[in-house]
């Protein structure tokens, strides 16, 4: 005697249910993908793209009461903005923080800037450009 088989025949009666929530995983997938991508894409583009100035500490020079910092900023022709600037004192604590603008024609500025302090500062940190 031959033993009966429990499987259905191929194609008879449509797909399983697992071959079902399979599909369904597989497109929700490729929606979320999909989604992210865009999402990383929005962000990218608007970080990059949109940021018309931006800056760089060259070096800095504590004093007892101001922090002397060489920045250089790049911009757009013609756009103004600012860049804020924090100093902190040997334990951590904010002792400064001020924002200078920098506007005009010119493209790249290096501009030795004073940042008064409350205390002696041992760092500058350029937090971020910002345009107008």
């Amino acid at each position: 005697m031959s033993t009966a088989s429990t499987r259905l025949p191929e194609g008879r009666y449509g797909r399983s249910s697992d071959e079902r929530a399979d599909h369904k995983l597989k497109i929700a997938g490729v929606v979320l993908g999909a989604f992210l991508l865009a999402l990383v894409g929005y962000f990218a583009y608007h970080y990059v793209g949109q940021n018309k100035i931006s800056g760089e500490v060259i070096a800095f020079d504590a004093k007892k009461a101001a922090v002397e910092v060489h920045l250089e900023v790049r911009k757009d022709s013609g756009t103004s903005g600012y860049c804020t600037i924090r100093s902190q004192a040997a334990d951590g604590s904010e002792v400064g923080r001020a924002d200078f603008r920098f506007g005009g024609d010119a493209t790249r500025i290096d501009k030795v800037v004073t940042l008064r302090t409350t205390a002696p500062g041992t760092t500058a940190e350029l937090l971020g450009c910002h345009a107008d």
